[in-house]
């Protein structure tokens, strides 16, 4: 038969809403714990004691408030809770199987610290786990993911250095607007001041951050990841425009946001967009894509689209034999 929460969780919870609501009454706590004021009241003894100093006062300011100093305890997982971080901490960094990964490294701290019980089910899930890196995916600097974070929150403008795919570096002055995880890699949507314009940069490439003085405002009405697909696939150097034989629908679970904007066009769908690397572009992007098409524009990319094309033929050629590109 179900049962509720454990006198011991509540009174964790108990000192999860205090540390966050400082002058939480006894009627206010009973609420959010949805217990009785006498209930809540035995909950706050629990804590004391513990050694957790809750301090009280009367009167119509009054309220329960965590001394100061106070050194919370370890947090607590149930089996449940600690089975799904350690998946989702897989799923995102493959590489966390291995203990000695950065990341590897933090999540055994983690399980060591988990009670026996359910730190034995998390490490057994870790080690008997098989997971695959996805090579699209990319680890921003955490140093650098931080300090970008933090302008967002202030708000204020910041100078990065920015490495291209060709390997140069320039310094680009832009007002950090969100910080947005597509796909396993990690972007920063922003408003570049020289061009004045709308970028999205991809964070492992940063190589340093150096905030500014000068403050800025963020659109009223910005949707973070819904700008960031927008412009993934823009303002690069040649333009494109394939129409797929096939519905939006069918189409859509293949097209990552760098390839452009995808439109329905009755039966059929147009992919609009723009790349710096065609050849790329038609071997890695469109080449799985399993579905007819059209490159409708650019020259670039339908020159690189026949290349794929004139090298699968060649693979089903009669020896000696070479299609003409």
């Amino acid at each position: 038969m179900p049962t509720g929460p454990s006198p011991t969780a509540r009174a964790l919870r108990a000192l999860e809403i205090l540390q966050e609501r400082p002058g939480t009454t006894a009627d206010q706590l009973a609420s959010l714990l949805g217990v009785t004021e006498r209930a809540a009241r035995r909950y706050v003894g629990i804590l004391r004691e513990a050694g957790i100093p809750v301090e009280s006062t009367r009167g119509p300011y009054g309220g329960y408030r965590l001394g100061r100093g106070t050194r919370l305890p370890p947090v607590v997982f149930t089996q449940e809770q600690a089975l799904v971080l350690v998946m989702a901490v897989l799923d995102g960094q493959p590489n966390a199987i291995d203990a000695d990964d950065l990341v590897g490294s933090a999540l055994s701290r983690v399980i060591r610290a988990l009670p026996e019980s359910v730190g034995r089910q998390a490490a057994a899930l870790r080690a008997y786990a098989a997971a695959t890196p996805d090579r699209h995916s990319a680890r921003p600097d955490p140093a650098i993911t931080s300090a970008l974070i933090a302008a967002v929150a202030d708000r204020r403008r910041v100078m990065v250095t920015y490495r291209g795919g060709s390997g140069e570096e320039r310094d680009v002055e832009v007002d950090p607007w969100a910080v947005v995880v597509r796909y396993g890699r990690w972007y920063l949507l922003c408003r570049s001041l020289r061009a004045d314009a709308v970028r999205t940069y991809r964070i492992d490439r940063i190589r340093a951050v150096r905030q500014t003085p000068h403050a800025f405002t963020p659109p009223d009405d910005l949707d973070p990841v819904a700008a960031l697909e927008e412009h993934l696939g823009a303002g690069w150097k040649y333009p494109t425009r394939v129409v797929f034989h096939a519905p939006w629908e069918k189409v859509a679970p293949w097209i990552r946001p760098p390839m452009g904007r995808l439109q329905p066009d009755g039966d059929r769908c147009v992919l609009v967009g723009s790349t710096g690397n065609p050849a790329m572009y038609a071997q890695e992007w469109l080449a799985p894509v399993p579905f007819d098409f059209s490159v409708e524009e650019g020259p670039e990319l339908r020159a690189a689209v026949a290349a794929v094309a004139a090298r699968f033929g060649a693979a089903v050629s009669p020896a000696g034999a070479r299609p003409t590109p």
